[in-house]
């Protein structure tokens, strides 16, 4: 039978949506800053080439330079202010919490509470900083010795940086603000619209390109497969490994609420699309002065690396496969369900998983479970990302069909939906509660038939 919740949420609305005034000023919140965001890949960084540049983009547009156009939302192809995007951000934020989990010091930080959350994030900005700067000074560096600056020199380079630079704290500064005034993830959502944004127009080139070639069989594979992996990506993020948690027969004042039972899920990806972007993020790092250094002549040595390890080769994706079942046990454990934390709730809860005594052998049985999924999940998400990218660059096809992009679009849609359904099931609750109220309010002034009769 299905809870009053998943009834509620069953008759969600536009009307419903029209009466949530502060869900609807968020969603315009939302919008407004993401519009920000793609005016901002349009403006561009003073000096470059734009030619020079445009031509380099084409020859990498199945390559390294498709997987940084995407995640930048085609700033890095214009060479914008954003060209960087949000990803120093990312890798800023990985650092600092593997950091965390192995530096005691830290970890003493994490158990503070809403303090020590503070004190983390500010040094995960202090490092997007230093990170975002030696990034851009490199890719100033790379645009110098490829030809594509009109005037080359350490006022161009400097010039540079701090553009660059600024772009990337502003993301950072659009991100934090859409998680906490808007709706959704603002990191994820940033990514999301510059994928969304530069998909019709890979589309484009792509049937253009497969109708000079007269390619139509590659049409219809890649349109097939994208379909699949879309379908398989909604139903693993769906998918769901319930605990069966049991309550005993308590009494609470003068009232004593039976025995009950409820469900603790835990999703087969609970990570979501964290670990893909955080491996994406790490790739990007060492080949992102490589592959802008391959046109000029800064040695051998670059070019080495992205022949080696660049998008495709195996060095590539034994990497990227490690990375994501890294990150899907990391994240999982450190941010995602801390398993610690769960047994300590149910047991202040008086639930208990049957069999299982609270506490500690409790945690160590979710722990058990959580591994045990995590197996099926990090096998998905490594599947979904390596095989579209196998396909993708022996066929030549836009990045932006491969699976790490259909992933973050379904996730993070997916995610945001949720959190839209969420708002709206509070305010139809809060709905609820003030009719209520004036109901009590109404029932209780009236003065009962045959009161102060003498």
């Amino acid at each position: 039978m299905a809870s009053a919740a998943e009834q509620m949420a069953a008759n969600l609305s536009w009307g419903a949506l029209g009466r949530a005034t502060e869900l609807r000023q968020r969603i315009f919140f939302t919008i407004g800053l993401l519009i920000v965001f793609r005016l901002g890949t349009y403006i561009p960084v003073p000096g470059i080439n734009t030619d020079a540049l445009r031509s380099f983009m084409d020859t990498q547009a199945t390559g390294l330079g498709g997987i940084l156009t995407m995640f930048t939302g085609g700033a890095l192809k214009r060479m914008g202010i954003f060209a960087l995007g949000i990803m120093p951000y990312i890798s800023a934020s990985i650092i600092i919490q593997l950091v965390a989990s192995m530096y005691e010091p830290w970890k003493q930080l994490r158990k503070e509470g809403e303090q020590g959350r503070k004190k983390i994030n500010q040094y995960t900005r202090y490092s997007t900083v230093v990170l975002a700067s030696f990034q851009a000074y490199a890719l100033a560096a790379s645009l110098e010795a490829g030809d594509m600056v009109t005037d080359p020199g350490m006022f161009f380079r400097l010039s540079a940086v701090i553009t660059i630079v600024g772009g990337t704290l502003f993301l950072m500064w659009l991100g934090e603000q859409i998680t906490s005034r808007g709706i959704g993830n603002g990191t994820s959502l940033i990514i999301f619209v510059g994928i969304i944004a530069e998909m019709p127009a890979a589309a484009v080139r792509f049937l253009s390109q497969s109708r000079e070639t007269n390619s139509w069989g590659t049409v219809l594979i890649v349109m097939a497969l994208v379909a699949v992996v879309l379908g398989f990506v909604v139903f693993m993020e769906r998918s769901l490994r319930k605990i069966h948690i049991q309550y005993p027969r308590r009494q609470v004042g003068m009232k004593i609420y039976d025995a009950g039972s409820s469900h603790l899920p835990i999703k087969v990806n609970p990570s979501g699309v964290i670990p893909a972007v955080f491996a994406s993020a790490l790739l990007l790092l060492p080949n992102t002065l490589s592959a802008f250094a391959s046109s000029g002549t800064t040695g051998s040595i670059m070019s080495t690396i992205l022949a080696y390890f660049g998008p495709g080769q195996p060095l590539y994706l034994v990497f990227f496969t490690v990375m994501i079942v890294f990150f899907s046990y990391f994240y999982t454990h450190e941010v995602a369900f801390k398993v610690d934390e769960v047994a300590d709730n149910l047991k202040n809860q008086n639930g208990f998983v049957p069999g299982i005594r609270p506490g500690k052998k409790t945690a160590e049985y979710l722990e058990y479970v959580v591994n045990r999924v995590l197996v099926l999940g990090s096998g998905y998400l490594a599947l979904v990302c390596l095989l579209p990218e196998i396909l993708r660059y022996q066929l030549s096809v836009p990045f932006y069909f491969g699976g790490t992009s259909i992933l973050i679009v379904v996730s993070v849609g997916m995610d945001t939906i949720q959190q839209i359904q969420s708002h709206l099931l509070a305010h139809q609750y809060e709905g609820l509660i003030e009719k209520s109220q004036l109901r009590g309010k109404r029932g209780g002034a009236k003065k009962p038939r045959g009161a102060f009769r003498k």
